[in-house]
């Protein structure tokens, strides 16, 4: 039996079919705050490019739907919304105008929304270069953008945004009074780090299964679950949100979700529910589902997305059916756009890799011809862009704090964030608001650095310091906002002096 159905049943048994969890009414006669959750359609056609990697692929099959899954947070004073993306990347202008539209529309402040992509390699055409980009560059440079690279689809694009605003004026409307749940759970047996360090002193990502001159891994993962749940005043849930750090590139056959399909459908299968499963994307730049370590054979991609999301749903489902609830949880907001600089490749890199692009492409290993075309591409943004608009965003609702970087960030720099913030529960979101590719921590580039993160592209390449900067300003951001107290059980009635006569006697022999 595959992995998420054994899940779902195991977990179904303790729910009746149309049950949902926590049901009855709630004990408090009101609540202080207001949540809603919404869902949006932005699955790609097929034909359309697959995002990911340095070069073209197209989709050809269909696996599951991709969509934009919004939650919107009302204290009665201010609102807040929080969207997962099933996408590789949000590019910054999608998010600048959806907040255009979404305050226009509904009065959701632009400030207060985070739009986080799941980094799904099997979802729509959102990247890496954009539509115009290198409109101004020489010839060869166009071709090498538009012709040669992954490419965002405008209408796609223009598709994205126009949902994200959807989604979040229907989780805007779709608001009720709610208690809400936090909590941590613990999954540490599908997500490792992939950098490994070898014998030369070097760090590799993914040197190869069973390769004699691994060392150790580089770097370590980040294996808490973070949970959000939210509950009507009759005990059924409205929707939970989601917080993991692996790599999303599972690919189970097709246009897809990724694991986050499975991850959905273990929470919505073992709690009898449809509610939308909201998903943040962990701190994972260096964080995937390959073990470089393990001598057994890999999963297939379908058991593979299986396994990952079935796994990480079913904690989630654990954290759901123990988190005690609150009943206020005051949200707030916070926002600064940093401007950091881009690596810049020597004059002579730039010449030979220029000597290397005028050359066709040739068959076999073309690792040299794709990251000699990044360089052209990339001395063309240094000259016209140097400097790299990188918006780190802290959004509180209740004990928690969602805290937001552009990048494919080090998870060494969430776990940092986890440790320096002062909230009850802190969920690093990468890949939010804007994309600035790998983000290495500084000892990546170090003399035991290396590895694919730390290539110089025109995906990435900021200074070596731009993954600090974001953690300091997002965890100074995170900690102007009073910490709230986490939630706690109610507390039972006190010893009525009475003990039960079932069970107060002595051993009975005979």
């Amino acid at each position: 039996m595959k992995i998420v159905t054994t899940l779902i049943v195991l977990a179904s048994a303790c729910f009746p079919s149309g049950m949902r969890a926590q049901t009855g009414p709630v004990t408090a006669p009101f609540s202080k705050v207001q949540a809603g959750f919404a869902e949006r359609d932005i699955t790609p056609g097929i034909g359309m490019e697959q995002p990911g990697g340095y070069g073209k692929s197209f989709h050809k099959s269909f696996h599951d739907s991709c969509k934009v899954r919004a939650s919107v947070f009302d204290d009665g004073k201010k609102r807040v919304a929080i969207v997962g993306l099933d996408a590789l990347v949000v590019p910054r202008s999608v998010v600048v105008e959806a907040r255009l539209l979404i305050q226009k529309a509904c009065g959701i402040s632009g400030d207060s929304v985070l739009v986080c992509a799941s980094h799904s390699h099997s979802s729509g055409p959102v990247g890496m270069v954009l539509p115009g980009e290198f409109d101004t560059a020489s010839d060869l440079v166009k071709k090498l953008a538009y012709e040669e690279s992954s490419c965002a689809d405008a209408g796609y694009l223009q598709r994205l945004t126009h949902e994200i605003v959807a989604g979040v004026v229907a989780a805007d409307r779709a608001k009720v009074p709610v208690s809400l749940g936090f909590g941590f759970g613990h999954e540490d047996k599908v997500a490792y780090n992939r950098r490994l360090r070898m014998k030369n002193g070097q760090s590799w990502s993914h040197p190869g299964a069973g390769n004699p001159d691994i060392l150790e891994y580089a770097g370590p993962i980040d294996p808490q679950v973070g949970v959000v749940g939210a509950w009507d005043a009759q005990g059924q849930l409205v929707g939970v949100v989601v917080n993991y750090a692996c790599h999303a590139t599972t690919n189970p056959g097709g246009i897809s979700a990724n694991w986050i399909y499975y991850l959905e459908r273990t929470i919505q299968g073992g709690l009898g529910t449809r509610v939308p499963v909201v998903f943040m994307q962990g701190a994972c730049g260096d964080v995937t589902q390959v073990d470089n370590l393990s001598p057994h054979q890999r999963p297939k991609p379908e058991e593979w997305s299986q396994l990952v999301g079935g796994r990480v749903g079913a904690e989630a489902i654990r954290v759901l059916l123990s988190a005690p609830r609150t009943f206020a949880a005051p949200v707030e907001a916070r926002q600064e756009v940093l401007k950091i600089k881009r690596r810049a490749p020597s004059s002579a890199r730039v010449a030979k890799s220029l000597e290397i692009v005028s050359q066709a492409r040739t068959g076999g290993d073309t690792t040299d011809w794709i990251f000699a075309k990044e360089i052209v591409l990339l001395d063309f943004l240094n000259k016209t862009t140097p400097l790299v608009d990188a918006e780190v965003q802290c959004i509180k609702v209740g004990p928690c704090c969602f805290v937001s970087n552009p990048a494919e960030y080090f998870v060494q720099y969430g776990l940092d964030i986890k440790k320096w913030s002062r909230h009850a529960f802190t969920f690093p979101c990468e890949l939010s608001n804007g994309i600035v590719g790998y983000v290495p921590t500084e000892e990546a580039f170090g003399p035991n650095g290396g590895g694919y993160e730390t290539r110089l592209t025109a995906y990435s390449n900021l200074e070596i310091s731009a993954g600090r900067k974001m953690a300091e300003k997002g965890v100074e951001l995170a900690n102007t906002m009073a910490a709230e107290e986490a939630p706690k059980p109610a507390k039972g009635p006190p010893y009525a002096g009475k003990p039960w006569t079932y069970g107060n006697v002595s051993p009975e022999l005979e």
